[in-house]
This record gives C-alpha cells, structure tokens and sequence, in this order.
C-alpha cells in the first residue's frame, strides 16, 4: 500500500512539473512574439502656449501663496498673466466666450490680490476660485493640483 502511494505521489510530481515547463514555454514563445510585433515610436509631448502659461501661472501663484503665509509684501501684479487672452490652445475650439469670460473674471481676481492688500488670504483664494470655476466646464484635470493652492 505504501508502494502505491509513493507511485501515485511520484506521478502526479512529474506530470503537474511537465505541465508547467510546457506553460511556461508557452508563454515565452508568447511574450517574444508580441515584443517583436509591436513597435512604438516615441513621440514627444509639446505644451500648447496656453498650457505653458498656466503652468507660469501656477508657479507664480505658489511663490505668492509663500509670500502671503509669511506676510511679506506681494509686489505687483504680473503682466505675462496677460498673456492669457493671446495664448495658442491645444485645442482652438476652446477658446470660446466661455473662456474668454472666465478669463477676464481671472485676471480680476488676480489684479485684487494686488490692489487690496488687506484680504490677501481672501482675495488670493478666490483667485483660485476662479481658476477651478473655468476649470470645471474646460478641463477638469488640474483641478486637485490647483485645490492646493488654497490658503487655509
């Protein structure tokens, strides 16, 4: 009876281990054939002018944000925020009355942090409203990124 365990045993071994080279053959014959067929070329992502800007924007915003929490003056309003009525979209179809609109209720915002330096904290976050507002309709992927802004 032991004999015939110990067979039994030695026989379901060998062919689960049979199995397995076979699979694992398979699978590299798999691989190779899918890694010799596909071939991408790499292409390299170019910002738009406009996508550039608000990358501008966002940096500038962090350094004033600093500027704000520690007190210091904020200096003047930056004048390439301008830009954004001129700038080149990924996509022109999107610069719409919709943009256009949010666009001047941006710079507005933007311009009263410098003006009314006695809301800076307010003011500052309502800058930051504005940009989520457009954000919202246009292209909601930044938005999580431009939360942190917020002074709290």
């Amino acid at each position: 009876m032991k004999k015939f365990f110990i067979v039994l045993v030695s026989l379901v071994v060998l062919s689960s281990c049979q199995k397995k080279e076979e699979v694992s053959a398979n699978i590299k014959k798999d691989t190779t054939e899918v890694c010799t067929t596909k071939e991408k070329k790499f292409e390299m992502y170019e910002m738009s002018e406009m996508a550039s800007l608000m990358e501008q924007m966002y940096a500038h915003n962090q350094q004033l944000r600093l500027r704000i929490k520690k007190g210091d003056t904020v200096g003047t309003f930056p004048k390439f925020f301008n830009k954004i009525y001129t700038a080149k979209m990924t996509s022109p179809s999107d610069n719409d009355a919709f943009f256009k609109e949010n666009a001047k209720k941006f710079i507005g915002a933007q311009q009263i942090i410098y003006t009314d330096t006695k809301n800076l904290k307010e003011n500052f976050n309502k800058g930051v409203d504005a940009c989520i507002a457009c954000h919202k309709s246009k292209c909601g992927g930044p938005i999580p990124r431009i939360k942190k802004l917020y002074i709290k």
